[in-house]
């Protein structure tokens, strides 16, 4: 089969052949369709993810959308012809979806949802796996609460801003003056991270008392502005991205709490991979009601233009979410 090959960190990217993967116990055999592009892959390829743990030679890609071709021994809730998405590659020795079949814990994918295209569901699973894990896992997020989502415009943060409007919230996310019309669109209020200081946005938008939950998706100083805007006693600081060193004395003041998401734990070490699953098909479902619609850059990338999509995420000159087209 067609791959898309990274011998050597920091090197260019190849296509060429490989063999095609056979399906061991729990597995399944996906044609792929498409695969996302993540700031995180494009990381992978620099040597600048040693969290990720990637072995190489690899198959980089995180995400994928495509059709099981066969059915291992021991799955029995999945079938040849069943078009499916999820985070399911791409670090470790687990091989990516930059290919055109990848062998696939079953436990990982869920059923695409009818109302999303092959391409859009490729753009879904690791953006919504960390917001869902951030939100609702960790923060329990619900109707009357006042959530504030840092880096709304970005990948994670807009699907972040969806989720928490169709748990019955009201949702506020801060971004730079190009995108708040990005941030409005999607239903949240948006707020000029360049012009509002904390103080300034947590007196208009709550009285002073803080925010219910916030989600962090940008970390460094922004974390740390984070503990200063939650609400006393009772909010929660989630952040995807808190791996530097913080004081955590305006937390502590408030008496508020603090959880972190690291995504990557189930593929990285196998446990949990069956709740990577249950979070797809919530995101299948919030698609198919209406509530779930990713953001796509409008160029079609193939395996043969992966440094080109690549160079596009790392520019920031992307305008919504990079998918290889790979069949």
């Amino acid at each position: 089969m067609r791959a898309v090959l990274l011998q050597k960190f920091d090197t260019p990217l190849v296509l060429g052949e490989i063999n095609k993967p056979t399906t061991g116990r729990g597995e399944v055999l996906v044609k792929i369709k498409a695969s996302g592009v993540n700031p995180l892959d494009t990381k992978i390829r620099a040597g600048k993810a040693a969290h990720a743990k990637r072995t190489l030679p690899a198959v980089l890609g995180l995400d994928l959308a495509g059709v099981v071709e066969e059915v291992g021994p021991g799955v029995h809730d999945l079938a040849p012809g069943d078009e499916v998405f999820g985070m399911t590659g791409g670090v470790g020795d687990v091989q990516g979806s930059l290919a055109e079949y990848a062998a696939v814990d079953s436990r990982l994918l869920a059923r695409k949802p009818a109302a999303l295209s092959m391409r859009e569901a490729a753009a879904v699973p690791l953006v919504f796996i960390t917001a869902w894990e951030g939100l609702v896992d960790r923060a329990q997020v619900h109707a009357g609460q006042k959530v504030l989502i840092h880096g709304g415009a970005g990948g994670i943060g807009q699907v972040a801003v969806q989720i928490a409007r169709a748990r019955g919230a009201e949702v506020f996310a801060t971004a730079s003056p190009s995108r708040l019309e990005v941030v409005e669109r999607l239903g949240a209020t948006p707020i000029d991270y360049t012009t509002t200081t904390v103080e300034e946005y947590v007196a208009e938008h709550t009285g002073g008392e803080g925010f219910d939950v916030i989600f962090d998706t940008v970390g460094g100083s922004v974390l740390d502005a984070s503990f200063a805007a939650v609400r006393t006693y009772t909010g929660h600081v989630v952040s995807a991205l808190g791996w530097g060193t913080h004081s955590i004395a305006p937390l502590s003041f408030r008496g508020a709490t603090y959880s972190g998401v690291f995504t990557l734990l189930p593929l990285l070490t196998g446990r949990g991979r069956e709740h990577h699953g249950e979070i797809m098909r919530e995101a299948a479902a919030l698609a198919d009601a209406g509530a779930l619609k990713p953001q796509l850059d409008p160029r079609h990338f193939t395996l043969a233009d992966v440094a080109e999509a690549h160079a596009a995420v790392e520019s920031g000159t992307a305008q919504g979410k990079v998918v290889i087209d790979v069949d």
